[in-house]
This record gives C-alpha cells, structure tokens and sequence, in this order.
C-alpha cells in the first residue's frame, strides 16, 4: 500500500517512487523529460545515434537546460525507451552495464494503433516479447503507464 492512503501500490508507481536516475533513450514529446526533471530525478538523455550522443537535463532558475556531457552515465535507475522493440537486447544489455533495476517501455501509440505521444498501447504479442527480454536480463519492466503521469503522482505522494 501507498504510505498515507489506500490505494494498492502497482510496480509503474513503485518505480517512480523509488527511482532516483534515469536514461531516456528517446521520447516521443519534451512533455517527457521534462516532467521527469520537473519531479526531482536526475535525467540523463540519450539525444542521438552517436555513442558520445549524451546530456543532462536539470532546472536551473526555473528553467530546463541540457548540458552534453559525452558519455553514457555509469549507473542510472531505470532506462525509459521509445525505440523499435528489435532493439531492446542491445538496449537491455546497457542497462545492466549501467545497473539499472527497471525498463520503461513507451509505444507512442493508442489503441488504435495511431501516432500518440502519450500512448502506451501494445499487441500483446510485442508487449510479451518486449517484457521477455527485459524479465530475462533482471529487470523490471513497464509498458501500460505514460511514464510522465506516473512522475506527476510521484509528486503528490507523502514522503517515506
């Protein structure tokens, strides 16, 4: 249960609660860093295809500033990824080089299958092999919740 009310606590809500760092290795809108540096995580972003392709998002003064740092960082939390599910094994393999505990998977579709940037749908037969790859490197796995909805209640939840 959530310290302070009721509600059951699922594992989306679990990993916002307890996540300190993440690597977004891409985004379907700025809504998504943003919210994420916004709530207090320290985010780390993936911005190109590059292997030194690499930055910082932090609020200074109130405003979002990007710093490349040009490395990966050694270690982060949780990866949030919004890239073609083929390349999860390479991506997976990263998060364990960095030990993260979690995988956040974000389609960028509705239900419908159309272009959403706060979409979350699935075939089930990609969700499946999407969590198979991620369950069998260790890691926790998410892909049903828009990861900055989830950031916002982290905000609303009492502290520990």
């Amino acid at each position: 249960m959530a310290q302070g009310d009721n509600r059951p606590v699922d594992l989306a809500e679990t990993i916002v609660r307890t996540c300190r760092s993440v690597l977004l290795i891409d985004w379907p809108s700025e809504e998504v860093p943003n919210t994420l540096v916004r709530v207090g995580l320290d985010v780390h972003v993936k911005g190109g295809p590059g292997p030194d392709d690499f930055a910082i998002r932090e609020l200074a003064d109130g405003s979002i500033t990007t710093s490349r740092t040009g490395r990966r960082p050694g270690q982060v939390d949780l990866l949030y990824v919004h890239r073609p599910i083929d390349e999860l094994p390479r991506i997976v393999a990263a998060a364990q080089d960095m030990d993260a505990k979690a995988l956040w998977y974000q389609s960028g579709l509705d239900s419908a299958g159309t272009n959403d940037p706060r979409g979350c749908w699935l075939p089930a037969a990609k969700s499946k092999r999407a969590r198979a790859i991620a369950e069998a490197a260790g890691l926790l796995y998410v892909d049903d919740r828009y990861i900055a909805d989830a950031a916002l209640q982290r905000a609303t939840w009492p502290p520990d």
